[in-house]
C-alpha cells in the first residue's frame, strides 16, 4: 500500500535524471552568489547541492538578480520602518539598541543555533527583543511584520555562506530534524526526501522540483505575492501530502529547519529570494 500511494503522489513527475537548470550564474546587483557546491560531508545520498534559484524559470530567476525588480524589497522597506519604530511599554525601537541593522551581518548564516541549551531561530531572537527589551507584543511567526524584519536582517548576510553548527549541543536537535526529514507522513505516505532528494530536478505538474534548500528564506513567492517563512513553507508541504502540519515555531519545525539549513552549508545566503 505504501508503494502504491507514493506512486500515485509522484505520478505526474516527468521522467529524467535529477539535475538543476543549466544557468548557474547568479549575481545580485553585481555580487556573485554560490548556487552550486559539493554536498556537506553529512549528506549520504547527494553529491552536489544547488540553490532553489537554479530550478526556477529564467523569468523568475531574473527578478532576484536586481533589487529594483525583486518584489520582496517592498517588504524589506517595511522592515526598515519597523526597525526604527518605537513600540511597547519601554518606549524603544530596535534602533534604540542596534544603531545600524548592518551589525547583523553574518547572523543569518549561523541560524538556527543553540543558546542556553535551547535551539533558537531568528524569529525567536526578534520576539525575545520585543518582549524582554521593548515591552512589546510578540509578532506572529509567519506574520507580515515578522517576515519583513527577518528579511531585513537576513539581507545583511546576503552572499555569505551558510554555516550552521550541527555538532556539540546542536547534535540532538540536528538528529531529530534528520529523522523528521526522512519520516513518511500523511495520507500520501511521503517524506521530505521523496521530493527533494529522490526526485529533485524533475517536473511535478508545472513545477520544477528543487532540493528544498532554505538559504533564501524568507522568500517571496509569486504564488501568494508575499514573503514566506521557512516554517510556513514546511506547513504548506505537509498540507500538500495531506498530513497534519506541525506547529510553526514548534520544536519539530525548528529541528527540521536546522537540518535543512545544514543541507545547504556552503551555499550563499540569498535572502530575500524569489520563487514560484
Amino acid at each position: 500500500m505504501r508503494r502504491i500511494t507514493t506512486l500515485i503522489a509522484v505520478s505526474t513527475l516527468a521522467v529524467g535524471a535529477a539535475t538543476a537548470q543549466d544557468s548557474n550564474e547568479l549575481s545580485i546587483d553585481g555580487a556573485p552568489m554560490v548556487t552550486e557546491v559539493a554536498a556537506p560531508a553529512h549528506m549520504e545520498n547527494v553529491d552536489t547541492i544547488y540553490s532553489g534559484w537554479r530550478f526556477r524559470s529564467v523569468e523568475t530567476q531574473s527578478l532576484e538578480m536586481d533589487d529594483f525588480d525583486n518584489p520582496a524589497f517592498v517588504f524589506v522597506d517595511k522592515g526598515i520602518d519597523l526597525f526604527d519604530a518605537v513600540d511597547g511599554s519601554e518606549g524603544k525601537a530596535c534602533a534604540s539598541c542596534h544603531e545600524d541593522v548592518a551589525e547583523f551581518a553574518g547572523l543569518r548564516t549561523k541560524l538556527p543555533k543553540v543558546q542556553d541549551g535551547e535551539l533558537v531561530t531568528m524569529e525567536e531572537l526578534v520576539n525575545g527583543c520585543r518582549t524582554e527589551r521593548m515591552g512589546a507584543e510578540p509578532w506572529k511567526w509567519s506574520g507580515g511584520d515578522m517576515t519583513a524584519m527577518t528579511a531585513l536582517i537576513g539581507l545583511q548576510s546576503r552572499g555569505m555562506p551558510i554555516d550552521v553548527a550541527i555538532d556539540g549541543d546542536a547534535a540532538p536537535f540536528w538528529e531529530k530534524g534528520k529523522e523528521l526529514y526522512y519520516t513518511r507522513v500523511g495520507q500520501l505516505d511521503m517524506a521530505c526526501s521523496n521530493c527533494h532528494e529522490d526526485n529533485y530536478g524533475v517536473m511535478i505538474r508545472a513545477d520544477h522540483l528543487s532540493q528544498g534548500q532554505i538559504n533564501g528564506f524568507p522568500t517571496y513567492r509569486l504564488k501568494n505575492a508575499k514573503l514566506n517563512s521557512s516554517h510556513g513553507r514546511f506547513k504548506g508541504c505537509m498540507k500538500n501530502i495531506r498530513a497534519e502540519p506541525y506547529k510553526e515555531g514548534g520544536e519539530k519545525f525548528k529541528a527540521l529547519e536546522l537540518y535543512l539549513a545544514s543541507r545547504g552549508n556552503g551555499l550563499s545566503v540569498e535572502t530575500p529570494s524569489v520563487r514560484n
